[in-house]
């Protein structure tokens, strides 16, 4: 299999394999029209198998995201076809819209103009809980 380099983008490296895909509906990758590029399974000497994103465009990506779908991933930025500058982003203490409560008798469920707040509740456990009902957050 072969993948060009990108000259000006992101390549987010390091995902644990099988998280790709959920990172990249969570990023909301499919909306964009610029090259992506998903590459999953790869092997990996530190990780066995890995999974990766090329995106070929200089766009911001949500890096509380990415630290809380993997936070053993790495965001690599490319320009002119060089390392720009490379990232390790770390569990969000916060997370604002990006999963949605499960408890139905949440006001969060009720009142849809209110936001999807999660605090991070155990670092070692990778647990969010809903700010309003202390519900645990669905794993990943």
């Amino acid at each position: 299999m072969n993948v060009d380099s990108i000259r000006d983008g992101i390549v987010i490296d390091h995902i644990s394999a099988g998280c790709g895909l959920k990172l990249y509906r969570l990023l909301g990758l499919e909306a964009l029209e610029v090259p992506v590029a998903m590459i999953t399974h790869v092997a990996s000497v530190k990780r066995g198998r890995k999974d990766i994103i090329k995106i070929d465009a200089d766009i911001p990506v949500d890096l509380d995201v990415i630290g809380y779908v993997d936070p053993g991933a790495t965001v690599n930025l490319i320009r002119g076809g060089r390392l720009l500058e490379k990232k390790h982003p770390a569990m969000p203490e916060t997370l604002v819209n990006v999963i949605s409560c499960k408890n139905p008798r949440c006001i969060s469920t009720c009142e849809q103009e209110l936001p999807q707040v999660f605090r991070l509740s155990s670092r070692e456990n990778r647990e969010y809980r809903c700010v309003y009902c202390e519900t645990k957050a669905a794993g990943l």
